[in-house]
């Protein structure tokens, strides 16, 4: 067994396999932050101004219709504060769009309410077939792998994509942004969601009825065919100025009345339990390291605020026994079958038919083409 070490930088560790270190115990995740991507983030008026270019050319696409973009809209922090600053800092005219996979909290849903009526902007909700979708995150269970919330971000961003196409929406503007995600999650954490021959396989050999309605998508048709072919374009306003997440928290909620969330990600209940429970509890990954590590890189959180932090149980330990009934019960699963899921040997993506090689070459190539920037691994 691999001996335990931390990021003498951050609060990454070996709970991450492939994790190396420098000679100053310093994690590869930081270094490719300081070599890769902080040298070509910019937040200054360089990044300013070529934000400037784009708005231009999204107002200018939009020009004559009902609006000139579309925003996924989760209730979370960077899609709330990124629907503010495209309206009242940006003068953009979105479309606000929300997938509902069945997982909403009602801070969520109270969120969305309030940005979309305040900011007096039409909202969209796309509603996936819930029988679809609770057969896949049984089979996603029982397949034994870390990332069973894969049906649900594999329905927000296909949903997403399949509505831009069809209503030739050439902008989709997304919260994404280096500020709290300049570390992404480990491969065997999280594999990629947009592995739909991943998707197909687990549920061929676990699921139970067929996939009719469910929004699946591929690497070939969102990276390649929408960008290219058809000119639909992904913009990250966030990484083109200074983006704090606790001033964002504190502006959404004295103005909209917007409500914080315990942690990233807990805007929908499955994520919370997956994220906070089954993920630490099961396979040992917690995904705070990633989160306070990206913070600490960026300056808005201390190693040793981290730490601390990371001493507590990421989930309510009086209550997580009530938060596993619930997935269980709105899954149609008996409790003890969701804690044979638990209980059963651990598999990775490698376990199944998946597109890895395709990931890795494409990430090589974007790399070189200067068209992403980490990802090395």
């Amino acid at each position: 067994m691999k001996e335990y070490k931390i990021c003498t930088s951050c609060v990454m560790d070996t709970t991450d396999s492939m994790i190396t270190f420098d000679e100053y115990g310093v994690c590869d995740h930081c270094n490719t932050f300081l070599e890769d991507i902080k040298p070509n983030w910019y937040t200054d008026e360089r990044g300013l101004d070529e934000l400037k270019r784009t708005i231009e050319a999204i107002k200018k696409e939009g020009a004559g219709k009902d609006f000139d973009c579309i925003i996924g809209m989760s209730g979370g922090v960077d899609s709330s504060y990124l629907l503010y600053l495209a309206v009242e800092k940006l003068g953009l005219r979105p479309l606000v769009f929300h997938v509902d996979a069945g997982w909403n909290s009602q801070q969520a849903v109270n969120n969305i309410e309030v940005m979309v009526d305040k900011l007096n902007l039409d909202l969209f909700t796309e509603v996936i077939d819930w029988e679809e979708m609770k057969d896949l995150q049984r089979a996603f269970f029982k397949s034994g792998v870390p990332h069973v919330d894969t049906p649900q971000d594999h329905s927000f961003f296909a949903t997403m994509y399949k509505f831009a196409n069809k209503y030739k929406i050439k902008h989709i503007l997304t919260g994404a942004n280096y500020s709290t995600e300049c570390i992404r999650n480990p491969k065997e954490w999280m594999y990629f969601q947009s592995d739909s021959i991943q998707i197909r396989d687990i549920h061929k050999k676990f699921g139970r009825r067929p996939i009719k309605n469910f929004p699946l998508t591929s690497i070939l048709w969102h990276k390649i065919y929408l960008p290219y072919f058809k000119n639909i374009k992904v913009v990250t306003p966030l990484n083109n100025m200074p983006y704090i997440k606790q001033e964002a928290v504190e502006l959404l909620k004295s103005k909209f009345g917007w409500q914080e969330y315990p942690q990233k990600h807990f805007e929908s209940r499955f994520t919370r339990f997956y994220e906070s429970y089954w993920l630490p509890e099961k396979f040992g990954y917690d995904v705070r390291k990633v989160q306070y590590a990206s913070l600490i890189l960026t300056g808005q959180m201390t190693r040793e605020e981290a730490l601390e932090s990371l001493k507590a149980k990421p989930y309510d330990e009086e209550n997580i026994h009530h938060d596993f009934e619930f997935v269980a019960n709105k899954l149609d699963m008996s409790v003890e079958e969701l804690r044979e899921c638990f209980n059963a040997k651990n598999k990775t993506y490698k376990d199944y038919k998946n597109q890895e090689s395709i990931y890795s070459l494409g990430a090589k190539l974007m790399r070189r083409l200067g068209l992403a920037k980490g990802g090395k691994r």
